[in-house]
């Protein structure tokens, strides 16, 4: 999972670097879709190496402040990927949603603008969940701080959702005609998937979250260990999921996959 996950995130960064180079810019949305895949790479990275560790010295992982360091950082690139995808929907509904609303206006002209301290403050969020180290002896709060951050970032990410459906049917009954390719229904289509995934992986990884928690109270093992399999794949699916409503990614994707159909023949 976590070299599989590496990859997704890796071939999303290096699009996104590639195009930063030759354009010598970066739009608001690919800003958000470059920190949230270095985000997870370094989140998966962090899992292999704690993962490693632990079957191979399962006692000495938890004896060594040194080595607990590495589950506070990957709490942190955890709770960092469920910010910044957060703040990538509000962003989705604020570009594409149309509403006749003097702050929603006003919000819309300024979106550019406040991506980078919303980004700096998903950063801030997660750092608040990187307190894994002490988890024993101050449980209660920090299950109220993580129960907290999904609870937060979720209800953005289910608001971005609602708003960005009540727009896309609202501008469907203004159409007129279709004898020509309407694009804000693509994009707003294309959001609307991204979203709408998003928020149902989202869902499914809270619970997965949750009952991890309560089999661990209950010193349960199997269990945990199937529930942490899914909740590491997460990242990894919704960049699978990016790519595919994104036309940059997509459109290098498609062109990398016939690149190697075509490597045997033309070897032949």
């Amino acid at each position: 999972i976590a070299f599989a996950g590496v990859w997704i995130n890796a071939f999303i960064f290096c699009v996104l670097c590639i195009g930063w180079v030759k354009k010598k810019t970066l739009n608001s949305n690919e800003k958000i879709l470059l920190l949230l895949g270095c985000s997870r790479i370094y989140f998966y990275c962090f899992s292999w190496v704690y993962s490693f560790l632990y079957i191979i010295y399962p006692n000495y992982i938890h004896l060594h402040t040194e080595l607990q360091l590495i589950t506070s950082f990957q709490n942190f690139f955890n709770y960092s990927n469920l910010w910044i995808s957060a703040c990538l929907c509000a962003f989705y509904c604020i570009k594409i949603a149309n509403f006749r609303n003097s702050f929603f206006t006003y919000l819309k002209a300024k979106i550019d603008k406040m991506v980078p301290w919303l980004l700096l403050g998903s950063g801030v969020l997660a750092l608040n969940n990187i307190n894994e180290i002490i988890m024993d002896k101050y449980f209660s709060t920090y299950f109220f701080l993580t129960c907290f951050g999904y609870a937060v970032s979720f209800m953005a990410v289910m608001l971005s959702a609602v708003f960005l459906l009540f727009s896309l049917w609202s501008h469907k009954r203004k159409m007129q005609t279709n004898s020509m390719k309407d694009l804000s229904m693509e994009a707003h289509i294309r959001a609307m998937k991204s979203i709408f995934s998003f928020l149902v992986i989202y869902s499914m990884n809270f619970v997965c979250f949750t009952l991890t928690i309560l089999y661990i109270m209950k010193n349960e093992i199997i269990i945990p260990l199937l529930l942490s399999i899914y909740m590491h794949a997460f990242p990894g699916v919704h960049s699978v999921v990016l790519i595919f409503s994104n036309l940059k990614l997509e459109k290098a994707l498609l062109k990398i996959l016939s690149c190697v159909k075509q490597r045997p023949f033309s070897s032949a």
